[in-house]
């Protein structure tokens, strides 16, 4: 019978969730959805030393911002409760315990200055990657070369141990990756890896695996950093005996710097002025804001879409999906082996392709408290005007607000270096004749255009000779949205009024 599919993202409470955590969240959601499977959150927080207080509630807030919401996981309990690993901490030791029992793992109480002692012999022996290994492990203080009473004794006194398991030695380990194929790694570059610690907490290595195996996850979906470890799982859930239900691996690419030269990281954002995370993120030791996506002004679609074809391929040649499209559409086959370089640029293209799929109103809506908090006092009906003529030149919501200033006020600065070229000795009169059409046709963008081209050819003046200086003059710009929509926008009266004060401004040029 085929099993439910069930995936998680498990991500640790060590910080702010980077992008690339927010990809492998993302991709585990779409498979989920794709094939009618659960998606589970779980906090691996085994190492407590590295916990930052307010992770686990920023992880869970970006997932929700983003709509990626999981079917259980912290405040979602499920059958498979607790989904914290600290909280699940009594279930593991029995699992290092029959490892032990089956000959699999042993305890080790080599000292940190024993094992730096080790590193330094077998280095000057020539071995330039020293490690715990089964060259090295039968030199050691373990319960493979100590008595079984000096085992004993030393557990019973309370001495620091660690669980470590037990590498076969020369064995070739070989599974399926969904994403890079066939993987197979010999025993014999694998080290005796940490399992357990004295203080009852495991490693990511045994607690990934026991829980994997407890919520049935039948996928797991992680990024290629964990490749290496892959071997080690493999071999767990053969001597843990659950071999027969033992996850499918698929190990994404890496997201790589713009220059395409290593992974990326908070200091390239930092360095090339984008966020790295989804949320801002203060850090509780040092007070540092990060910024994030949601307060840079992003839609959430435009993240997820831009994410999603980081590293994927959809079959036809499209890039705007709806979440629902994605989920559809997405599967592990289409994911490259090869690391995504991050196009910065192409997350602000996102962006504009959503802001610009809007409708006046819903903008005037999102563009409201940008307006206020300037200071202007607007109706919605106006604001959306405002919206309809900006929505073009904006990538964020606060673009329409800062870079349409001058529909809301009359300008304060303007292009004088433009102004001087384009003003001639009879600019004012023509200026004077524009205002009378202006101000009977004002109210029609399109009437106003038409009559104001009729008179201009019957006078034979072109238009760069006139409407340059209008618009300076009615706007402090040389560029922007068209001229008759901003003055049917702003108002004949208004606009008139803005022209001949600009005129009286700079008098001594139109004389």
């Amino acid at each position: 019978m085929e099993r439910k599919v069930r995936v998680r993202f498990a991500p640790s409470p060590t910080g702010p969730l980077h992008i690339g955590g927010v990809r492998t969240a993302l991709f585990n959601y779409l498979f989920a959805k794709k094939h009618g499977g659960d998606f589970l959150l779980r906090i691996e927080d085994t190492d407590q030393t590295r916990f930052v207080p307010g992770a686990e509630e920023y992880i869970i807030e970006a997932l929700n911002w983003l709509g990626i919401g999981y079917d259980e996981g912290p405040g979602k309990e499920g059958e498979h409760a607790p989904y914290r690993q600290s909280e699940r901490k009594p279930m593991y030791r029995r699992y290092a315990e029959q490892l032990i029992s089956a000959g699999h793992a042993y305890y080790a109480f080599d000292t940190p200055e024993e094992l730096e002692e080790m590193r330094e012999r077998m280095t000057k022996a020539g071995n330039t990657s020293p490690a715990y290994n089964f060259i090295t492990r039968m030199s050691m203080k373990n319960s493979l070369t100590l008595p079984a009473e000096e085992v004993q004794r030393r557990l019973a006194a309370g001495e620091a141990y660690v669980v470590r398991f037990k590498v076969p030695r020369n064995e070739e380990v070989r599974f399926e990756d969904i994403i890079r194929g066939v993987v197979v790694v010999n025993t014999a570059n694998m080290d005796d890896k940490v399992l357990f610690k004295s203080d009852g907490m495991p490693t990511y290595h045994l607690a990934n695996i026991v829980d994997d195996y407890l919520m049935g996850i039948t996928h797991v979906i992680r990024g290629e950093e964990w490749l290496p470890s892959a071997p080690l799982h493999v071999l767990l859930y053969r001597t843990l005996g659950w071999e027969s239900v033992m996850p499918a691996f698929a190990h994404l690419p890496l997201i790589l710097k713009p220059e395409g030269n290593g992974k990326l990281s908070k200091r390239d954002g930092d360095r090339l002025g984008f966020p790295v995370f989804p949320l801002e993120w203060t850090d509780p030791f040092s007070g540092e804001v990060s910024s994030g996506y949601r307060e840079k002004g992003y839609f959430k679609e435009a993240v997820i879409n831009f994410l999603a074809l980081l590293g994927w391929h959809p079959e036809e040649n499209q890039e705007i999906f709806s979440l629902e499209e994605l989920c559809q559409q997405f599967s592990l086959e289409r994911v490259s082996k090869s690391g995504a370089k991050f196009d910065y640029k192409k997350a602000l293209w996102f962006n504009q392709q959503y802001l610009r799929s809007m409708s006046n109103e819903e903008l005037a809506d999102a563009a409201m408290p940008y307006a206020l908090r300037a200071g202007y006092t607007v109706e919605k009906e106006f604001l959306a005007g405002v919206c309809g003529l900006m929505k073009e030149r904006a990538e964020f919501i606060a673009d329409l607000v800062d870079n349409g200033k001058f529909l809301f006020s009359t300008p304060t600065r303007f292009d004088e270096a433009a102004l001087q070229k384009k003003v001639k000795p009879d600019t004012r009169a023509q200026l004077e004749q524009l205002l009378v059409i202006t101000l009977q046709h004002g109210h029609n963008a399109a009437e106003m255009e038409a009559k104001a081209k009729e008179w201009m050819e019957a006078n034979k003046i072109g238009f760069g000779a006139i409407m340059p200086v209008f618009r300076i003059l009615l706007t402090g710009e040389s560029t922007g949205p068209g001229i008759f929509d901003m003055v049917a926008l702003i108002g004949a009266d208004a606009s008139a009024q803005r022209i001949r004060a600009g005129m009286d401004r700079f008098h001594s040029l139109f004389i």
